[in-house]
């Protein structure tokens, strides 16, 4: 099968729509179809089709401009490169990745083909519009209704995007999960010396992994950082960076880190912190239970379909710090209930391999490809 995946972002970004488009790539190239990714240019990335660095395929790179505010965040610009992309690949099925500009660029174009193509949500754009201009939420509920109800499925990561898909008039929507690396993300990779470098003589040693971003809502941690005897770390990067700098000044920032540094800094937290209220799913959750650390997450989106509260984790109500805080001294004060809660956690995800999931991902695709079929018919 020919796929033409059109990405709004894809490596060097670092970001859950790069990552899982990233792993899609992978597994399409694993089970012998030939996909082609087309993806907004990023500040490293070389402007012509070929090999990126780290995908299995060829990647062709359309225009784009930083997002005003968020330069990490590229905006693709109009061009012709999707189009000639799609008519020299002649794919089989469009994959649209969290569509909203390249994407829905790309949907009219499959459109115009006559090729079938699959839409994956992953982006809550209405909030995001909200948190950063103040307004154009229901602007943005727009665009993805039109964006989405072209699509022969929408698929969903977690049952909160799904009811929201659906509240919002969105048609055909199906759930499909992310999947986790848990040979990479693993218990074993705990790590006695660093634990002890970054504790530098307290106790618990608790950590939120992700974009410094408003949406975030990573200054919820002041509270918990306070905690006598908790040492706070946050790992990432983003604009907010700065100023989380000046305002948590009990927590350490330890930049963005990747591969198995990154697991191993998972892996030797007691607790795991996420606090952002608008995730579609919360990847960096999952993370954190595949290496076995009990979570304390927002009672909202992604979060609910990952934390069974009381046996995998704590869910706490969103924006709230002081709620945060107390969750991590329960954990604090029971070492045994943290196990408990790391080794279910452990186990509830550890099946959910990209490869899982993946296959889902093609069972979706036959089923699209199957309705097209029987309508020709």
């Amino acid at each position: 099968m020919r796929v033409a995946l059109v990405t709004e972002s894809f490596p060097p970004d670092v970001n859950g729509v790069a990552h899982c488009a990233l792993q899609t790539a992978r597994h399409l190239v694993r089970r012998g179809h030939e996909p082609l990714v087309i993806a907004p240019l990023a500040n490293s990335a070389p402007a012509a089709t070929g090999h990126g660095q780290e995908s299995p395929c060829p990647v062709v790179r359309v225009p784009s401009m930083p997002l005003p505010g968020y330069p990490q965040v590229r905006i693709a610009l109009p061009g012709r490169r999707l189009s000639a992309a799609l008519d020299g690949h002649r794919p089989d099925l469009v994959h649209l990745a969290s569509p909203f500009v390249l994407g829905a660029r790309g949907m009219a174009a499959a459109a115009r083909r006559g090729v079938p193509a699959v839409a994956v949500y992953q982006t809550d754009m209405a909030r995001y519009a909200r948190t950063y201009l103040g307004r154009g939420g229901t602007a943005a509920w727009r665009r993805i209704r039109a964006v989405h109800a072209a699509a022969d499925l929408t698929l969903a990561p977690s049952s909160a995007a799904l009811l929201d898909l659906t509240e919002h008039g969105v048609p055909r929507v199906r759930l499909w999960p992310r999947g986790v690396d848990s040979a990479r993300f693993h218990p074993g990779r705990r790590d006695a010396v660093l634990r002890s470098s970054l504790l530098a003589g307290r106790e618990l040693l608790v950590g939120y992994v992700g974009r410094l971003a408003p949406e975030k809502d990573v200054r919820l941690l002041a509270e918990t950082s306070r905690l006598p005897g908790v040492r706070t770390v946050v790992i990432g990067d983003g604009p907010s960076a700065a100023a989380l700098r000046a305002q948590l000044p009990e927590v350490r920032f330890l930049g963005r880190r990747t591969g198995d540094e990154l697991a191993r800094l998972y892996a030797s937290l007691d607790v795991f912190v996420h606090t952002g209220p608008y995730e579609t799913f919360c990847q960096t959750v999952q993370e954190a239970m595949a290496s076995g650390v009990p979570v304390v997450a927002p009672a909202a989106g992604g979060p609910l379909d990952l934390v069974d509260h009381g046996r995998t984790g704590l869910l706490v109500p969103s924006g709230d710090g002081m709620a945060v805080r107390d969750a991590v001294r329960t954990l604090f004060g029971d070492a045994e209930l943290r196990v408990r809660y790391g080794d279910a956690g452990r186990r509830a995800v550890a099946a959910r391999t990209w490869e899982a999931v993946g296959d889902q991902l093609l069972a979706h695709y036959d089923d699209v490809l199957a309705d097209r079929t029987a309508v020709a018919a």
